[in-house]
């Protein structure tokens, strides 16, 4: 059993940035950030595969949005930048045992408990 654990979440204004972290209890694959907004649906948000070498965003935040992983550090950080209003959610960690990125959600066999990302105008 894997547990991830994220941090990094808070409240940001329109324009600004934040970067999330999430730590994994053992050795993962694919990794994967999804988010769930106010009356919305979990929605995928990046995928990133074991190496780094392969990336998957979500349209609504390519350009602004950036994930990498340390895998020594067991690690993988979901930086957030020109953040939006419509960005506010709980962002949620995955991990999958795939090993080649992932975007949909019944893909990844573990998920952390969530970290809230609010931002205001």
């Amino acid at each position: 059993q894997v547990q991830l654990v994220e941090s990094g979440g808070g409240l940001v204004q329109a324009g600004g940035s934040l970067r999330l972290s999430c730590v994994t209890s053992g050795r993962t694959f694919t990794m994967g950030w999804f988010r769930q907004g106010p009356g919305k649906e979990r929605e995928f948000v990046g995928s990133i595969n074991w190496s780094g070498s392969s990336l998957d965003y979500a349209d609504s935040v390519k350009g602004r949005f950036t994930i990498s992983r340390d895998n020594a550090k067991k690690s993988v950080y979901l930086q957030m930048n020109s953040l939006k209003l419509e960005d506010t959610a709980i962002y949620y960690c995955a991990a999958s045992n795939s090993i080649v990125t992932v975007i949909s959600a019944p893909g990844y066999d573990y998920w952390g408990q969530g970290t809230q990302v609010t931002v205001s105008s």
